[in-house]
């Protein structure tokens, strides 16, 4: 039995060992894990990834929003920079066989600022079936900036005289205790779709 020992209490902990029993499936799932399906509509990807010809004058646009809205999602589903998106996009779209252009890295990202991004929904004509469910969120705050060891450091330093005053502030404003913050997280969601289609953020108050 394996036996873990705290550094800064001294105490005596048991480590749990879990005995994987269904190997095959556990084999597989972590085979799956590689597993990578990325389907685009044909029909709405060409007519959505080039904006409407503007009213009155002026240069007509190359890339929709749907266009950058879609390489942004890529980007941050596997976070890659804008460089290895365009290259990844490029890829997909001559896997699918889709002779649409794909917008350069730098447009990417000076697009990204000014994007107005739009969820999609699905029409619901019947009655909707809603699932709430609730979950925890820490907030990472002075207490682990004094178990990291930051604190230590410091109150030596101060002791050393090589602080500033405002620094000295710093080290007695996280020095008081481990409190931690927590912010609870609400989900609405439709149990048909599996569509999130309500959000809420509240204290732990």
């Amino acid at each position: 039995m394996a036996m873990r020992v705290k550094p800064d209490t001294g105490e005596v902990g048991v480590k749990q060992r879990y005995r994987v029993t269904n190997w095959s499936e556990y084999d597989r799932a972590l085979v799956n894990r590689g597993n990578l399906t990325i389907w685009f509509d044909d029909e709405s990807i060409r007519d959505k990834w080039t904006p409407p010809p503007p009213v009155g004058r002026g240069t007509p646009g190359r890339y929709s929003d749907v266009a950058i809205q879609t390489c942004l999602t890529i980007k941050g589903l596997f976070q890659w920079p804008y460089r290895a998106t365009e290259g990844l996009v490029r890829s997909l779209m001559g896997l699918c066989h889709l002779d649409l252009p794909v917008p350069d890295h730098s447009y990417m990202s000076r697009r990204a600022a000014e994007l107005s991004v739009q969820i999609p929904r699905r029409p619901r004509p019947g009655p909707t079936h809603v699932v709430i469910d609730s979950t925890g969120l820490k907030i990472f705050g002075e207490g682990e900036w004094a178990e990291a060891g930051f604190r230590e450091a410091l109150l030596h330093a101060a002791a050393a005289g090589r602080l500033c005053k405002a620094d000295r502030g710093t080290v007695r404003q996280h020095g008081v205790g481990k409190r931690r913050t927590w912010r609870k997280i609400h989900l609405a969601v439709d149990e048909t779709t599996k569509d999130i289609i309500g959000i809420e953020v509240t204290t732990a108050d």
